[in-house]
């Protein structure tokens, strides 16, 4: 499992994880998605939730990690779950399902940084790269294009990290053994390599 505070670097260093161990990444936006589009039955529960723009409830939500866990490549490959779970309920909702990381990461970067890095960003809506103005600065030529997410604003950018920090530390109960800080203030390359430490460690724990 992964956790960070929004703009962590979370997608970043997923990419690299997979690309270094082929583990199957689940993120739980992503699966929503796909199975409201897939019209599974999980996923026609969970649209008419968010059609009417509520939170989906977390039994839907753990049933699908659930099917998603008992596919074939995930069983053969083990997974990556991406930001779940993001509260103490949802933890021990698939906590009583025998779901449990062998490592639990969890990216550390100080608000005000992750702030900075929120307002900066952009993105090419024509190849869905993201950049930075300062850290990642886009090709000169692209910048007229780029977009700016409407929740990349300061003011909703604290507002993500307000409820972020209620929730993480009770999610951080569930996994005290499991769990690895990594400094996220790092280089990314860095940040990978004390990732890759942590997870090298936990296979040979496990095995």
């Amino acid at each position: 499992m992964i956790a960070g505070a929004p703009a962590a670097g979370k997608g970043t260093q997923c990419a690299k994880i997979v690309d270094k161990y082929g583990l199957v990444h689940i993120s739980v936006g992503d699966l929503l998605r796909a199975e409201v589009a897939a019209g599974t039955p999980a996923g026609k529960k969970a649209k008419s939730f968010m059609d009417n723009g509520d939170l989906v409830p977390n039994e839907v939500v753990v049933e699908m990690v659930k099917n998603k866990l008992g596919e074939d490549a995930v069983q053969q490959n083990g997974w990556l779950l991406d930001g779940y779970p993001r509260s103490g309920e949802q933890a021990e909702a698939i906590e009583k399902e025998g779901i449990r990381p062998d490592v639990f990461l969890l990216i550390n970067v100080p608000d005000e940084l992750l702030i900075d890095r929120v307002v900066g960003r952009r993105s090419d809506p024509e190849t869905g790269e993201i950049y930075h103005l300062t850290f990642k600065p886009p090709p000169p030529e692209i910048v007229p294009r780029l977009v700016q997410r409407s929740d990349d604003t300061e003011e909703k950018a604290v507002n993500r990290l307000r409820t972020y920090h209620a929730n993480v530390d009770a999610v951080i109960g569930y996994y005290k053994e499991q769990l690895v800080e990594i400094d996220g203030t790092q280089s990314m390359d860095e940040v990978f390599a004390s990732i890759q430490k942590a997870i090298d460690n936990a296979k040979v724990v496990a095995a």
